[in-house]
């Protein structure tokens, strides 16, 4: 089965993150392929790169970010939503006159179509979050 996932809350305030990286990494164990993994409203802060938990704590970022890698795993963040909340790849952040970009490895931004053509392509769409 082929999923598209929706990720729409930010790590370390909500559980979706969580749930959401065990549900891919075990539709993957499992077979499944992941079309794409959208980031969108707070969900966006799952892609900085500036995440610094406590040693004792999970990094989700860099789970993400090896998730991403180890399967070539499509990644987007909304462009609208990271824009608001600061995050900035190096392309846009040059576009907006700003001295430093702040996104992780395997994340990219793009616009809100992705996640429509995401769901248009897969044969579901989950969502974790509100």
């Amino acid at each position: 089965m082929k999923f598209a996932v929706l990720v729409s809350e930010g790590p370390y305030t909500h559980q979706a993150s969580d749930t959401a990286y065990n549900f891919c990494k075990a539709a993957l164990d499992g077979g499944h392929e992941i079309g794409r993994i959208f980031f969108y409203h707070d969900g966006v802060n799952n892609a900085t790169r500036y995440t610094v938990p406590p040693q004792d704590d999970r990094n989700i970022q860099q789970r993400w970010s090896k998730l991403a890698q180890d399967h070539q795993l499509d990644m987007v963040v909304c462009i609208a939503a990271a824009q608001r909340r600061g995050i900035m790849d190096e392309k846009e952040a040059k576009r907006q006159g700003l001295d430093g970009h702040n996104i992780a490895p395997g994340f990219h931004i793009s616009g809100l179509g992705q996640l429509i053509e995401a769901g248009i392509e897969a044969d579901r769409l989950v969502v974790f979050g509100d």
